[in-house]
């Protein structure tokens, strides 16, 4: 691995701090939120409707207000979004593709603490996201002077977004949420190559199998309330950082 040259220790800042900014505000952000409405909780003695909307029952569904108010949870947010950002800006260095993938930082650590903690990805968060993505990569490729990545991009949000409406339609256990959160990833990932993209969607799908199952096993989380919503933003992280290098090792190059 080559040395990191003054650009990338600047990009690497950069990152830092938007990933420490976007945890300071990370309380006030889930604070704000709406809460969803559910199913409502069925008559003694009635069975339980069934309904792609209905995650969990009424009674075991946490506030995000009170999410908002855990303690130290601010300066955990910053740290993580530090180190994320930190290192994703040292792997992209000083690029348009910077650009187009510090957007998701915060947003990813918001919409994964919010999910492992209610098994929801909000959609006040994710529908704003798709503008902020969508602007940066019409700046980027219009910085560039070329079209080509943002239409691998598009190609990238039908891919990615296209397989998690259809595993939506056949499997249970997959919320919309995931299938707007799916659509954003595919849009940064298939910017930045091919390679990112289909590492990104396989990082995913094991880490939501296999981890989910591991997670199941241990009881850290309860049998069918597995958020997917993490795994997929630490695949994506994962296919930012080191995409070629795996696809190259795996033998997609």
């Amino acid at each position: 691995m080559s040395a990191l040259t003054s650009t990338d220790l600047l990009a690497a800042a950069v990152g830092g701090l938007v990933g420490v900014a976007g945890g300071l505000v990370g309380p006030a952000v889930i604070a704000r939120l709406p809460e969803p409405e559910l199913d409502p909780e069925p008559p003694e003695g009635e069975e339980k409707p069934t309904s792609r909307l209905r995650i969990a029952p009424v009674h075991t569904k946490v506030l995000y207000a009170d999410l908002a108010r855990r303690p130290g949870l601010a300066w955990r947010l910053a740290l993580a979004g530090l180190v994320v950002g930190g290192a994703l800006g040292a792997v992209l260095g000083w690029s348009a593709d910077l650009l187009v993938v510090l957007p998701v930082v915060p947003v990813g650590m918001w919409l994964s603490y919010v999910d492992w903690r209610t098994t929801f990805l909000p959609t006040r968060i994710i529908a704003p996201t798709y503008g902020v993505v969508v602007a940066a990569i019409a700046l980027a490729a219009l910085l560039q002077g070329d079209r080509t990545d943002a239409v691998r991009a598009a190609e990238g949000w039908a891919i990615y977004g296209g397989l998690f409406l259809v595993l939506w339609i056949i499997t249970p256990g997959f919320g919309y949420g995931d299938v707007r959160l799916s659509g954003i990833l595919g849009l940064v990932l298939g910017w930045l190559g091919w390679s990112q993209l289909f590492v990104g969607i396989f990082a995913a799908m094991f880490l939501g199998g296999f981890g989910g199952a591991l997670l199941t096993l241990l009881r850290i989380v309860e049998r069918g309330r597995n958020p997917f919503g993490p795994h997929m933003l630490a695949g994506a992280a994962l296919a930012v950082a080191f995409g070629p290098w795996l696809a190259t090792h795996l033998g997609y190059y």
